[in-house]
């Protein structure tokens, strides 16, 4: 019998916990295959912990693991730990809701064709409030997320990152452990070490996971604020730019301020500058339109790209001084999570 460990990291998520707890049992797995599930929480003041609670009194094989640190690497780590030595290691964030076929065909995918170390589908997307839509809108082009993200992607593929994936547990075993001291893209550094040690990252467009945005733009802009800083900081780790395209937003916001001081020029050099902008707003135009229809918020949409670009080019930027520069250790205040 093959045993599969279900970890979800989670804090104050009784709205969903129970939807993803039930879609996970609802999963389809071959005969010989079972599972245990380890809901990690962060001492959940919510009504969260009650509902898991109650929940182990159907699923004898679930799991209520407390999470002290309250720092998502930790429950991964803690999850996986607790489960012991398995075959297959399954993350799902406590707003992902599974498709019945997502364990099944990851375990096709890992066990047809072993070069494959990782597995995940493709989101979709169910939206709380306008502000989610709008924002989740904005997310699945590639203008807002850039080329190559495995949110934009149509089919399956090969990628280097996903979001819910599934490892054989011998990956830990080869690579390691999430690193703990990573409070965001402990995914992406994991991933990463994955692709560097030989091992492909599947996207498989067959499953899904239904997402529940998040809907507010505060918390959006410190979401995408911390991603750029501690992109910095896992490239400083491995010595190494993971991506090309995480370039691209903190090269936006330094251009955005050349073109403010170019004024002080003159007119014609300010005009000239300005030229690169125009071509972005009618990018952001051209996007709203493609996307939007008659029953969304075209204003957020257009709004939405420079909030996605504009704060992972600064925390980028704060992470270049912070990390490559003055050789600081991560802000506490970059460690608050964006809920």
């Amino acid at each position: 019998m093959k045993k599969i460990s279900v970890v979800i990291p989670c804090r104050n998520e009784s709205q969903y916990i129970e939807e993803c707890v039930v879609a996970i049992y609802s999963c389809d797995l071959p005969l010989d295959h079972q599972i245990e599930v380890f809901v990690v929480d962060g001492m959940s003041n919510d009504g969260t912990r009650d509902i898991v609670e109650l929940l182990k009194l159907k699923y004898q094989n679930l799991f209520l693991v407390d999470n002290i640190l309250q720092l998502t690497p930790y429950a991964f780590n803690l999850g996986i730990y607790t489960g012991g030595k398995v075959d297959f290691v399954q993350i799902v964030g406590a707003r992902h809701i599974l498709s019945n076929n997502y364990l099944s065909n990851c375990l096709a995918n890992l066990e047809n064709d072993k070069s494959i170390w990782c597995v995940g589908g493709k989101i979709i997307n169910e939206y709380i409030n306008e502000t989610s839509k709008v924002i989740s809108k904005a997310m699945s082009t590639t203008f807002g997320m850039g080329l190559g993200n495995f949110r934009t992607l149509l089919k399956s593929g090969f990628t280097d990152t996903v979001t819910s994936p599934m490892y054989p547990y011998w990956v830990f075993e080869k690579i390691g452990f999430f690193d703990e001291e990573l409070i965001r893209n402990q995914d992406d550094d994991f991933n990463f070490r994955v692709s560097q040690a030989g091992g492909k990252i599947y996207y498989d467009n067959d499953i899904s996971l239904k997402y529940y945005v998040r809907g507010n733009y505060d918390g959006l802009w410190r979401q995408f604020f911390q991603y750029g800083y501690w992109k910095v900081f896992v490239n400083k780790k491995h010595k190494a730019v993971t991506t090309l395209r995480q370039l691209v937003p903190p090269m936006f916001v330094l251009y955005l301020f050349t073109w403010a001081l170019s004024i002080l020029i003159g007119f014609n050099v300010f005009f000239v500058f300005s030229l690169p902008l125009i071509g972005y707003l009618f990018l952001s135009i051209f996007f709203t339109m493609v996307i939007s229809d008659d029953n969304i918020n075209k204003w957020g949409v257009f709004k939405t790209f420079p909030i996605l670009h504009v704060s992972y080019g600064l925390g980028y930027l704060k992470g270049i001084i912070d990390f490559l520069i003055l050789n600081k250790k991560p802000s506490n205040k970059q460690k608050r999570l964006s809920r």
